[in-house]
């Protein structure tokens, strides 16, 4: 699974964090950062879930 973000789009809305809080956490300005340790992604759905969530869209999750 690859996980691209484009921090230009990201809002702050939070909707990824909420869905997804093992994989996605946000900067000090609120921006979406994929966690460091974030080796459940791979299995988690809700990582799916959450770029659909994304108001903006600034999340896309591709199968590889």
């Amino acid at each position: 699974m690859s996980i691209d973000i484009d921090t230009d789009r990201c809002i702050g809305a939070a909707m990824c964090v909420l869905h997804a809080p093992g994989v996605f956490t946000q900067d000090d300005d609120s921006v979406v950062e994929l966690l460091a340790d974030g080796g459940e992604r791979e299995e988690d759905p809700r990582t799916r879930e959450a770029a659909l969530a994304c108001p903006v869209q600034a999340i896309t999750v591709r199968q590889t």
